[in-house]
């Protein structure tokens, strides 16, 4: 019983300390915003340009030319996007501003079925995610890459507070 209560409160700290370094992130988007949309924008590119070479590999052992095509569409999207880090940062945002709202709607939803103490803040944290999905929405195509930097990094500061807020109430119960 020690071992699982112990099990119990690790993770209520391991919760807090991704917090913290969710605060500290946001804090580092905010305070360069233009740097931190275009760096998210060039990492997208990189994945997706990943994402092409696997998939071109794969083909090579499935035979399939589909799967080669498919996988030369996807390095040419990635190459694409980082050599327009400006037209990945418009794509980027069009994808943000959803996830921002979905994101928001089931952090509402989430806080409403909560009972513990941390479900105010994320009832605030979804309202303000869908306040910003709205924002980049409404500005896009000149929502560029600082505005998705200040709103990510806005965005990561208050899931830093949710999960600090969580960790919290972890290790409070897990201690009685």
């Amino acid at each position: 019983m020690n071992h699982l209560i112990e099990s119990v409160r690790s993770g209520g700290r391991h919760m807090t300390i991704l917090g913290v370094i969710s605060i500290i992130l946001g804090i580092f988007a905010l305070m360069a915003p233009g740097i931190a949309g275009l760096s998210v924008a060039v990492l997208l590119g990189l994945v997706v340009l990943a994402a092409g070479v696997v998939r071109m590999l794969w083909a090579f052992r499935s035979d399939g030319v589909w799967s080669f095509a498919l996988g030369s569409l996807t390095f040419l999207c990635g190459v694409a996007l980082l050599a327009n880090p400006l037209f990945a940062s418009g794509v980027l945002a069009v994808v943000l501003a959803a996830y921002f709202i979905l994101d928001g709607v089931f952090e509402i939803g989430a806080g409403f079925g909560s009972t513990g103490p941390g479900r105010g803040w994320l009832v605030f944290a979804g309202v303000i995610s869908i306040l910003l999905g709205a924002m980049i929405w409404a500005q896009f195509p000149w929502s560029g890459a600082w505005a998705m930097g200040i709103l990510l990094g806005i965005k990561l500061f208050l899931v830093g507070l949710v999960m600090i807020a969580g960790g919290s109430t972890v290790r409070a119960v897990a201690m009685g």
